[in-house]
């Protein structure tokens, strides 16, 4: 790896959209891993946490020969830590799903990817209580 350079790395980058109240997620912790190949196993690689403007820009560089990437967003503690207003108010709407017990219909998001050598990734995830989305952004 001593002789790759900052243009050969490849880099990943996310943020988060809490979509039902126009404003970014912050505090969300997520965790990093790395495979090489589809039949390989995964690795930690790095673990974060989620900015006040919902960003998470420290993630580090992947290793050499990574060909799949996994963003694990540990949601159902955001939803549970009073920073998100519009779960009671998707509760009191006539025709909303009851969340479970957890408080989170989705504790838990695992986005899974796959990454060229060299390039950049930054993956936004668009949240609510009942849905995401996620996309490849810039």
């Amino acid at each position: 790896m001593s002789s790759d350079t900052a243009a050969d790395q490849t880099s990943v980058s996310t943020h988060i959209l809490d979509t039902s109240v126009g404003r970014p997620a912050e505090g969300v912790a997520l965790t990093l891993s790395v495979r090489s190949g589809s039949d390989g196993a995964w690795t930690a690689h790095g673990a974060s946490k989620t900015d006040a403007d919902g960003r998470c820009k420290d993630l580090p560089a992947l290793p050499a020969g990574t060909t799949h990437v996994r963003l694990d967003f540990e949601t159902e503690a955001y939803f549970l830590a009073g920073q998100h207003s519009s779960i009671k108010q998707a509760e009191e709407q006539q025709d909303a799903p009851a969340l479970r017990d957890s408080g989170a219909f989705f504790p838990e998001v695992a986005i899974t990817f796959a990454v060229k050598p060299g390039e950049h990734y930054h993956v936004p995830l668009l949240l609510n209580p009942f849905g995401y989305s996620v996309y490849r952004g810039s």
